[in-house]
């Protein structure tokens, strides 16, 4: 069965948000918990495909390169003094998606993945979207 968890609660799903969510549905059977033991990793290759297609940049791989930077705190000069790397963000930069699999769950990264999310929507309030394009490159 897929579980979620949307944040802020306070708000209803909406059109986009059931897009992101057919991508799971699409690949359900390969990451079923219940018969598949595949890391977080595993789970966003099968998935990425789908969630390109529903307008998401999404992480290509470990290396520097191939993640996404959101800063959340800026220092001196503006730089990037604290960030995060989520797996995939929606093109406007409204919706972050953290994966979690395996041990992951088992470890309560959803615990940290909270922790960021709170950072990250104080930032939304506060800066265009999507503000993170301007200082990645």
């Amino acid at each position: 069965m897929l579980q979620y968890n949307f944040f802020p609660e306070s708000f209803e799903k909406n059109c986009q948000i059931e897009n992101i969510l057919q991508c799971f549905v699409q690949v359900e059977e390969q990451i079923d918990s219940q018969n598949k033991q595949l890391s977080s990793n595993e789970v966003l290759s099968l998935l990425r495909p789908y969630l390109i297609e529903a307008d998401m940049q999404v992480e290509e791989g470990k290396a520097k390169s191939q993640r996404i930077r959101v800063p959340i705190l800026f220092g001196l000069t503006n730089e990037d003094e604290k960030y995060f790397e989520p797996d995939a963000v929606s093109r406007d930069g409204k919706i972050v998606l953290e994966v979690e699999a395996g041990r992951a769950v088992d470890n309560n990264q959803f615990l940290k993945d909270i922790f960021k999310r709170d950072n990250y929507h104080w930032l939304l309030k506060k800066f265009e979207y999507p503000f993170w394009q301007k200082h990645s490159e």
